[in-house]
């Protein structure tokens, strides 16, 4: 397991819970948006020997007061121990949230069915037609990334989809098209593409503003009414 970091208080990843955030190193995707590029880039990954102890040191001293973990990365479900990993989390009384592209539909399947997770956020990059291009990849095994939408469109965990809307990348008929093929979520987020300063690759990219995203918002409502944005202010939504 590669942990590359640790925010120890959070209330925003882990939604209505009092959490911590552990982030995991090592991605099968290279989104030119990602905001974490050294949690993605090989060259860039860093990591700590002892870094599960330590996650695990502060939970237990956190008990009681933190009530859930949110894991994300990079892409936590390279990791193979992740299990494991998971396994003396619970056994602390967290509730635990997962992050994940989609591509490991198997890995998260199990994690479900044994009870591991209690929330997991699906990132849905953009149309299918526009999968490969959107996560950076010359080749894409995108029926993982189907099957995995839907395993979670079954309902046996709470879940979310989210997308990251960014101009150069998006459109509204491209996002109405990513609605059409989650149709039927119970929650669906549009979030503003921001630019954190360790983007993979900036060029080209751009945000578009809040009024744009309402605009947005608004088209993709069209095929699921509960859409949100995520980040703005919501009495406007």
């Amino acid at each position: 397991m590669l942990i590359s970091g640790l925010q120890k208080l959070t209330l925003l990843d882990y939604p209505g819970r009092v959490a911590c955030t552990v982030f995991t190193g090592g991605c099968n995707f290279r989104c030119p948006f990602c905001h974490n590029a050294p949690l993605v880039l090989p060259e860039r990954l860093r990591g700590d020997a002892d870094g599960e102890e330590t996650v695990l040191q502060f939970l237990k001293r956190r008990q009681g007061v933190l009530e859930g973990v949110a894991i994300t990365g990079g892409e936590p479900l390279l990791h193979p121990d992740m299990p494991d990993f998971l396994r003396k989390i619970r056994a602390m009384g967290y509730k635990i949230k997962l992050d994940t592209n989609g591509s490991f539909p198997e890995r998260l399947a199990a994690l479900v069915e044994e009870g591991l997770v209690d929330r997991v956020a699906m990132d849905v990059k953009n149309a299918p037609a526009l999968y490969a291009q959107t996560v950076g990849l010359e080749t894409l095994d995108f029926d993982a990334v189907t099957r995995s939408k839907d395993y979670l469109l079954q309902g046996k965990v709470d879940y979310e989809f989210r997308t990251t809307v960014v101009r150069g990348l998006h459109t509204a008929e491209s996002l109405k098209e990513a609605a059409a093929w989650i149709h039927g979520a119970r929650e669906y987020y549009l979030q503003q593409y921001k630019n954190s300063g360790e983007v993979i690759a900036e060029e080209g990219l751009e945000a578009f503003s809040e009024d744009e995203m309402r605009a947005l918002l608004n088209e993709v409502r069209e095929i699921i009414p509960t859409a949100k944005l995520r980040g703005l202010d919501e009495e406007k939504q």
